[in-house]
């Protein structure tokens, strides 16, 4: 195997991308409840997400807030429960709003919603992000093996370097995480970080620009 170039942890500007963090997300729903499986943790790891917003808003990364919806009459749902899932994320529920207070989100924030898995598919992403000129995209949210993932791949695929905070993002199961960390790390080396190391990465950044 041919040794991959080192590269930094942030190249060139960054954003970062919450991924499918709403209310849903927070709400006290038994597990054999939802209509999606979540590994144990979950919502301590998308909680722990608000650090990596709080640290880029205040170094200057911009924050982009995804979100999951469908029609209350499913028109759009697609072939979304044609596998493990049930019905989610329909605009009729009050669950499917962003968690604004949870993630301290602002008025201006940058949001995004989407009717499929990838961020980038069907929505407006791509023009935002080049706007930004970003060229590496920090994932945190849900799932690691779905939504995550997908826009992992999308975003590997229109040439960014993709960082996903290990600890801020969750799956479907502990196993089917892991091996989407693994198939991430597979496409892009160095992809897959902890929250710390990705918090010093920005602070640093910040110091470079500023000096």
């Amino acid at each position: 195997m041919t040794a991959s170039k080192k590269r930094d942890l942030i190249e060139g500007r960054a954003a970062l991308i919450v991924i499918d963090i709403q209310k849903s997300t927070f709400a006290p729903i038994p597990d054999d409840k939802r209509a999606i499986a979540h590994m144990p943790d979950y919502a301590e790891r998308m909680a722990r997400s608000k650090e990596a917003i709080d640290k880029a808003r205040e170094v200057g990364i911009p924050v982009i807030f995804i979100q999951e919806i469908h029609r209350a009459n499913l028109i759009d749902m697609g072939r979304e429960t044609d596998g493990d899932e049930d019905v989610h994320c329909l605009d009729s529920n009050p669950l499917t709003a962003f968690a604004e207070e949870e993630l301290g989100m602002l008025p201006d924030d940058y949001r995004i919603s989407k009717r499929r898995y990838s961020a980038f598919y069907g929505t407006d992403l791509e023009i935002l992000l080049k706007g930004l000129k970003a060229e590496t995209l920090i994932l945190v949210g849900g799932l690691t093996d779905v939504c995550v993932h997908y826009t992992f791949v999308d975003a590997h695929q229109g040439d960014y370097f993709c960082r996903v905070i290990e600890n801020c993002v969750a799956g479907s199961s502990l196993e089917a995480h892991q091996a989407s960390l693994n198939a991430m790390e597979y496409l892009q080396h160095g992809a897959i970080r902890t929250l710390d190391e990705v918090l010093s990465a920005m602070e640093s950044k910040a110091e470079t620009q500023a000096a």
